[in-house]
């Protein structure tokens, strides 16, 4: 299949497919004329690069485990290896310290509104921001809190 065809059943970009070949992420033969001729396969296979990218993955990472996945499924290949779980455990632990770091960043976050939200006029009553249900923390200071200070210029 010709890589506009591939495109389209992929919903990747003919330059991400480009990208894919010169990272070794996907191979593709060439006909007689030099065009790029994808085997009905690289359907699977440019699925499989989408979701190790979604997970995080980068590519020369992902280049080291597609050998040992199956396409079709991404289930194990016969050439995986004790070490693909280690690797795949370790970009999960890597995943689950971004997430810990970004649930900091936004209790920082919601602590800074609510600070805001009681020192701008207006901006704490019904129609002013509030920090949404997910919220998890509280503000620890502020003007009328004990050992708080007012809030410079946000």
């Amino acid at each position: 299949m010709r890589i506009g065809e591939l495109a389209r059943r992929t919903g990747v970009s003919e330059r991400s497919l480009r990208y894919y070949e010169e990272q070794g992420l996907l191979t593709a033969g060439r006909t007689p004329g030099g065009q790029r001729d994808y085997p009905a396969g690289a359907v699977d296979r440019v699925i499989r690069i989408q979701e190790f990218f979604a997970a995080g993955l980068h590519s020369p990472r992902i280049a080291r485990l597609l050998p040992c996945v199956r396409d079709v499924d991404g289930g194990p290949s016969a050439v995986a290896t004790p070490r693909l779980v280690e690797d795949l455990t370790a970009e999960r632990a890597r995943i689950d310290r971004m997430i810990d770091e970004l649930r900091r960043s936004r209790e920082v976050l919601d602590e800074v509104i609510v600070t805001a939200s009681e020192e701008v006029p207006g901006a704490g009553g019904p129609d002013g921001p509030r920090p949404g249900p997910e919220r998890v923390g509280k503000a620890t200071s502020g003007p009328d809190r004990p050992g708080g200070t007012p809030p410079g210029p946000v």
